[in-house]
């Protein structure tokens, strides 16, 4: 069983994907082996240094690619607002609880997949910072009968808490903000917005919008900031996670669905016409109305793409969950994104201009 899944992990890593096909029987074999209170993490993050970013504005890196065989540009250089992106899960070894930053392996796989495929669908009207962090292994998710789970992912927060300080003190200057994420990303931009946002009324003054995807997200998160309701309001936050018409996803039911073709929260149907275009994990173009799309209990369902290049989580022995489209949740919809991010961007200038 062991070299079974250790073939897995394997063929999962070179495949790039966001989140992992997990064999049910091969969670045990990526745990890591000692209590996180018993082994010493990699050292905390200088975010003075270039290094530890996975996409800077200023130099060339994944964040500045577009699909191929499309008329998309990256506008960086001109951009009027920021975006700091925290990146999903790319790290599930048993080694340890956290990543390592010097880990170039790590790092390539996390540029190639979630900084090309996800923080790149905001180079058309943001400046882009994403930064590397001691990420938790995916384990710590799974994670029911230890404490080293969430204490892993406080150390995960704490890197990108001390990344965004870093991002206010020495990049922003004043310029308006869109806080994006993914899955464990999202964890994190969450909490971010908690501690730096909502409570604070001159820097959430500069939130344009936060693009909270992937994770399950509360209507009534925050005392201040509150759920989009349109496609240009701003000062708000979106949040999605996309499953397959007519399923469950009980880990998401409940929290906010925005619905990313018509940017509401109300359960009419979305057609696929509305959809301007999904990227296929081969990045290789855009796939037209590739799914419709409606809000169902804190979940957007979709009907299955008939296009490759969109694929499930899967994780057998847990059949509610196979209908997941979770690792495609920026993919399906990713025109749709990066118009939305436009728009907002736009009613954010006109609304600050007639202040």
């Amino acid at each position: 069983m062991f070299r079974s899944c250790s073939i897995l992990i394997q063929l999962l890593r070179s495949s790039a994907l966001v989140l992992p096909l997990l064999l049910a029987s091969c969670i045990g074999v990526i745990r890591p082996s000692r209590d996180f209170t018993t082994y010493q993490p990699a050292a905390e993050p200088d975010y003075a240094m270039a290094a530890n970013w996975a996409a800077l504005p200023d130099r060339r890196d994944s964040a500045d690619a577009v699909p191929r065989n499309t008329d998309l540009h990256d506008r960086q250089r001109d951009a009027p607002v920021d975006v700091f992106f925290v990146h999903p899960t790319t790290f599930y070894r048993r080694g340890a609880w956290n990543a390592d930053l010097s880990n170039e392996s790590v790092n390539k796989f996390t540029d190639a997949s979630t900084i090309r495929k996800q923080a790149s669908v905001f180079n058309s009207t943001a400046r882009i910072y994403a930064p590397r962090y001691r990420q938790a292994t995916l384990f710590s998710f799974f994670d029911d009968k230890s404490e080293s789970g969430k204490r892993a992912l406080d150390l995960a927060y704490s890197d990108v808490k001390a990344s965004f300080q870093y991002y206010l003190s020495h990049y922003n200057m004043g310029r308006p903000i869109i806080i994006a994420s993914h899955s464990q990303g999202t964890l994190h931009a969450t909490r971010l917005l908690h501690e730096f946002f909502d409570n604070d009324p001159k820097l959430r003054k500069q939130l344009v919008a936060a693009y909270l995807i992937g994770f399950n997200v509360k209507n009534n998160e925050y005392q201040s900031i509150k759920p989009c309701e349109d496609s240009t309001q701003t000062g708000c936050y979106v949040s999605w996670n996309t499953v397959e018409w007519g399923n469950d996803y009980p880990p998401f039911e409940g929290g906010v669905a925005t619905n990313p073709l018509t940017w509401t929260r109300d359960t009419a149907t979305a057609p696929a016409a509305l959809n301007l275009g999904g990227t296929p994990y081969s990045f290789t173009g855009l796939d037209k109305a590739v799914v419709d799309a409606k809000v169902h209990n804190g979940l957007v369902w979709v009907h299955p793409p008939k296009a490759a290049g969109y694929p499930r989580f899967l994780l057998p022995g847990r059949p509610e969950l196979r209908h997941s489209f979770h690792i495609a949740d920026y993919a399906l919809f990713y025109l749709n994104i990066r118009q939305n991010a436009e728009a907002r961007v736009r009613a954010y200038r006109m609304h600050m201009a007639g202040n």
